[in-house]
């Protein structure tokens, strides 16, 4: 039965309330019938729909409109402006608009006596502390600063080109800018010779001609592409300089030595790293466990750099570590969290150095399940350092010169514990996704040599299980002694991500039952099934793209990929701050000396360091991707004209983003570009198909592509199509091809010949332009949209 609305129309309150109650369900169609609204009242609907994204109240992933995601109660913000009142107004400063719509806005409420550092103003970036608000006036969340982060810089970055006349333009570095230029008077240049990457202020963005700018700042040459991931260091702020007082804490750093700590330097600890790794924080060894209690089981231990003892809570270390969160790691270059001192010198586990550790000694039953385990600070020395092809093929029957002698002694026992292992992490069943990584390689000048695949082998897993049960058990013992810590978790997916799996996996005949709790059984149930398919890597990429994001928190639910109930991350402290976090945290459980977490640290305080870390991780994820685009597009720049295959990597209204097969590029194919006809966006099929033809596009099909432009500086790379959709087979029945596409969106419109449904077919048709033409100007032109 339809709700009658009030006075003639539904109020804001009424429609977000059916809304929130009919998740990822709704579209304006829907929303109308439910109120008994005629089409004469659809475009006042829209005004208001329109108004509620605006203002993140709801949001809207493609005709489909549902209520936000919900945000944290500590978020990191930017502070975007003010409203009517005066008050600011921020937004998250990590949000997936793709995936949850428009950001909510949070009105921050300013105390008449703020706490010093907590005064913000607008293009801050500040830790908030966050509230639901039932007020209907735009802004679904209030909050107060906690600290402000970063002052606000308002920057153009790009790179400079001179002109003959002593001037230049700035070829923007953002993919979105690609092909918007401006201009920069000889006055304004700063001095800038070609090639530097600068920052600019705008003076002149209207009129004929290109816009203008200043230059502010230069921020270095690039003239080498060995300094190309200079670009994505400074379009994400990544800080690269450390202190002058962290520096000379760093100097005058004393080697760990035997007081106050367990002497470990006969235990024949090894370190199992890539070949190129420059710090070696984790060593591991085992043995057979000779308790008749625990008979076929063994002794496992895994010590970890003892970074807590160099970097004091509060210490300038500290204080740099916590503002860059983690290291950022490029092709060409690291930017440490720490400085070299530590990183590569004092916390490094180099082979016949004594260096401080912090151990778990952990038993393992003939089941593969951890027993009991207890950590350790110790003093230890490596007795080996080794890459993953060398460790593997030492146990493959191919020992070399550093391998040979402790292959029967060090090496088999870790294999012979790693099974049992096996055993227990097959039973716990964790999502078992299918997806190679890609790794550059350069040459000496820092151009791309190739791009490879590593293959995935028995050394790489048994160091990972194996850190993974040392950070286990780093969080049990922590809740144990009921002290806080910042776990790792990991929400299980969504109920809309999980019904939008389902409906394209019925396109594939493929089952997906939700019965009882979610689990990753289910996910690899469905993976088996595709294995050696040919749609296997669209499953997998679907199945991924199904889950949620992992993330650093103070309050603990689980982390669903692993399938774990509590986790923790305890094994590269070098790297990341949340590691460091919980070792402090475990030193002042378990009495073990200096560095421990400071009484005062609470699960509020590790909340808002919890946040923070988790944007820089993300910003660290986004500059290391953008750095590889671009180093790509460099290699591929003069390649322009040749053809190549590659999958299809993402749908979207505007086109066809393509991942090519030999080196990992992504590109996009822009929907103008596909075909002659009308090609509409099914996003329960991940598919682009002809409103004509029927023919099919989707998500993980193989095709062949032809470069038709490369922009280095943006890392962007356009490609034509030179693959035929799939077509409807030869013998469909014409009903069939209906079916389809009606299934698809086609043909939905109201029945009948009169007046009102052409006007809606008319509406529909309109509404479905934009979305066809936003994806660039023209054939020639150059937009990357």
């Amino acid at each position: 039965m339809k709700r009658k609305p009030d006075n003639g129309f539904p109020g804001r309150d009424a429609i977000v309330a059916f809304i929130r109650a009919n998740p990822g369900k709704l579209g304006t169609r829907e929303i109308a019938r439910e109120f008994g609204l005629k089409n004469a009242d659809r475009v006042e609907l829209k005004r208001i729909l329109r108004e509620l994204a605006d203002d993140g109240t709801i949001a809207k992933r493609g005709r489909k409109i549902h209520e936000p995601a919900a945000l944290p109660p500590t978020v990191l913000a930017d502070i975007t402006g003010r409203d009517s009142d005066g008050e600011l107004i921020a937004t998250p400063a990590e949000w997936d608009s793709d995936e949850n719509g428009t950001a909510p806005k949070i009105r921050i409420e300013t105390p008449r006596r703020p706490k010093p550092g907590t005064t913000a103003g607008v293009g801050d970036r500040a830790l908030l502390r966050v509230e639901v608000t039932d007020e209907q006036d735009g802004t679904p969340y209030r909050g107060r600063v906690i600290k402000v982060i970063d002052h606000g810089r308002t920057r153009i970055l790009g790179i400079f080109r001179r002109n003959p006349d002593g001037g230049g333009r700035l070829i923007p570095v953002d993919k979105k800018q690609a092909g918007r230029e401006l201009n920069i008077a000889k006055a304004d240049s700063g001095g800038a010779e070609d090639g530097d990457l600068i920052s600019v202020d705008l003076i002149r963005t209207r009129g004929y001609g290109l816009a203008s700018a200043r230059v502010k700042e230069r921020l270095g040459s690039i003239a080498s592409e060995k300094a190309i991931s200079l670009i994505a260091i400074n379009t994400h702020d990544i800080p690269q300089v450390f202190s002058t007082s962290a520096l000379r804490e760093a100097e005058d750093a004393k080697p760990a030595t035997l007081q106050g700590r367990e002497d470990w330097r006969d235990v024949p600890l090894v370190t199992i790293d890539p070949p190129d790794a420059k710090d070696h924080d984790d060593a591991v060894h085992a043995e057979v466990d000779h308790d008749p209690n625990n008979k076929g089981g063994f002794i496992v231990h895994v010590a970890i750099a003892d970074v807590a003892f160099y970097v004091r809570p509060g210490s300038a270390l500290d204080r740099d570590a916590l503002q860059r969160g983690n290291s950022v790691y490029f092709p060409d270059r690291v930017v440490p969290m720490l400085p070299e001192r530590i990183s590569n010198d004092l916390c490094s586990l180099v082979p016949g150095e004594p260096r401080g550790a912090l151990a778990v000694r952990m038993v393992i039953g003939a089941d593969g399940r951890k027993r009991s385990h207890t950590f350790h600070r110790v003093l230890m020395r490596s007795a080996a350092k080794l890459h993953y092809a060398q460790a593997q093929a030492a146990i493959d029957g191919r020992p070399d010169d550093t391998t040979g002698p402790i292959l029967d002694p060090i090496l088999k026992p870790l294999w012979s514990a790693y099974e049992l292992v096996k055993l227990a992490r097959n039973e716990r069943d964790p999502l078992d996704l299918d997806l190679p990584e890609r790794k550059i390689l350069l040459k000496a000048d820092g151009t791309v040599d190739r791009v490879i695949v590593p293959q995935r082998l028995d050394a790489h897993r048994l160091i990972e299980e194996f850190m993974i049960l040392a950070n286990v058990a780093a969080a049990e013992m922590l809740e144990k002694k009921a002290l806080p810590l910042i776990y790792r978790v990991h929400d299980e997916p969504s109920q809309e991500k999980v019904h939008n799996l389902q409906e394209f996996l019925k396109t594939l005949d493929l089952p997906f039952t939700k019965q009882g709790a979610l689990r990753p059984t289910q996910f690899n149930r469905v993976l088996a099934q595709v294995a050696g398919e040919d749609y296997e890597p669209l499953v997998n990429e679907v199945v991924l793209r199904s889950q949620a994001q992992a993330e650093y928190s103070a309050e603990n639910y689980g982390h669903f990929g692993l399938n774990l109930r509590r986790y923790a991350h305890f094994t590269s402290p070098i790297r990341r701050y949340a590691d460091l976090i919980v070792h402090r945290a475990l030193i002042r459980a378990l009495g073990l000396g200096e560095g421990a977490l400071p009484t005062d640290e609470t699960v509020e305080t590790l909340a808002e360091i919890a946040a923070q870390i988790s944007v820089t991780e993300r910003r660290a994820m986004k500059a290391e991707r953008e750095t590889t685009d671009r180093l790509i597009a460099h290699f591929l720049a003069d390649k322009v004209g040749a053809s190549f295959q590659g999958r299809i990597s993402g749908v979207t209204r505007s086109g066809l983003f393509v991942k090519l097969d030999d080196t990992g590029a992504d590109g996009l194919i822009p929907i103008r570009t596909i075909g002659s006809e009308y090609f509409n966006y099914d996003e329960t099929r991940h598919a682009l198909i002809g409103t004509r033809s029927g023919t099919k596009y989707r998500l993980g099909d193989v095709v062949d592509v032809r470069l038709v432009e490369a922009a280095p500086i943006a890392g962007a790379l356009r490609f034509e199509l030179l693959s035929d959709g799939q077509a409807i087979p030869r013998g469909r029945k014409h009903d069939s091809v209906r079916a389809e596409r009606r299934a698809a969106g086609f043909g939905k419109g109201p029945k009948g010949s009169g007046k009102k449904a052409h006007k809606e077919r008319k509406s529909r048709k309109k509404d479905r332009k934009p979305a066809q033409q936003k994806s660039g100007k023209s054939k020639r032109g150059k937009s990357w949209k």
